[in-house]
């Protein structure tokens, strides 16, 4: 099985170029972010021509996150116990309400594919270090990493994926863009921290031993792409049980190429015991 995860960064604008992706690098699972729309309005007839199943959880035109699949979709869930929402407690709230009244937001959503549970995230950006955004952000990613250890402790041996847009640079290495230094967003030690944790909850990143550089993210703006002044912030998380299937990886970064690209690229792994793994060549890069 080839899984994937990709902030598409508009499924509408970038249908061809996602469907082209999905079927010429023969990928099974897509997981994407910032699908940017409602349910109603996301291009579901292209991938099912492609062969593809989607499932969607969009609000409007901003968030929003799909998981693509041509295996079967045993199971799916929005959302994760816990997670907080943004914004004015009482506020139109279409996916519900946190306890204290805010609205849920449009960035969490699992799919159960033979028998591998894949979360396809988009973690809030923060904003600011000063914003109450940064301060949902940290408590976001806290509800994630105990959801996701109670998940573990009660299930072990489950392999999980917690795939997608993580907005955050774990690592001095992972930050090339030059407009992020000290007091900026996705490089702050509560980030870094929050992201860690994850580690300490039972995840490992499945695709730094096999791609230990590159980034995934280039803004559009100030040349970035040509400079190479990116961020890896795009991550496949998985537990033990799922990293111990991990065959292979790569780093998408032709997919920043070309007419209309997302500012994102696709983070791929390859899974044991896809019946056509003897003839595929391992790529990295």
């Amino acid at each position: 099985m080839r899984i994937a995860t990709w902030n598409v960064n508009s499924a509408r604008a970038r249908v061809e170029r996602i469907v082209d992706f999905l079927v010429r690098d023969d990928i099974d699972v897509l997981a994407m972010q910032e699908i940017k729309c409602r349910d109603d309005q996301f291009p579901h007839e292209r991938f099912t021509a492609a062969g593809y199943e989607v499932v969607t959880h969009g609000l409007n035109q901003w968030n929003g996150v799909a998981i693509a699949s041509r295996l079967p979709i045993d199971e799916t869930a929005i959302g994760f116990p816990g997670m907080p929402g943004f914004g004015e407690p009482g506020a139109k709230a279409p996916a519900g309400a946190d306890p204290e009244g805010r609205p849920l937001e449009a960035r969490a959503m699992r799919a159960t594919v033979d028998g591998i549970e894949i979360w396809s995230l988009y973690v809030p950006n923060g904003r600011s270090l000063d914003h109450d955004h940064y301060r949902y952000k940290l408590a976001w990613l806290d509800a994630l990493r105990a959801h996701t250890e109670q998940r573990l402790a009660d299930a072990p041996e489950v392999p999980l994926a917690l795939t997608g847009d993580w907005n955050v640079a774990p690592t001095d290495a992972d930050m090339g863009d030059p407009s992020f230094g000290p007091g900026s967003t996705h490089v702050s030690a509560p980030e870094r921290e929050a992201f860690a944790a994850f580690t300490r909850a039972g995840l490992s990143d499945v695709v730094r031993p096999l791609v230990p550089e590159g980034y995934t993210f280039w803004d559009y703006t100030q040349l970035r792409f040509p400079r190479d002044e990116g961020m890896r912030i795009d991550f496949i998380l998985g537990s033990d049980a799922f990293a111990r299937l991990v065959e292979g990886a790569q780093i998408a970064r032709d997919e920043r190429k070309g007419d209309g690209p997302s500012d994102h690229v696709p983070v791929v792994v390859d899974i044991a015991g896809d019946e056509d793994e003897d003839d595929r060549p391992m790529i990295f890069g």
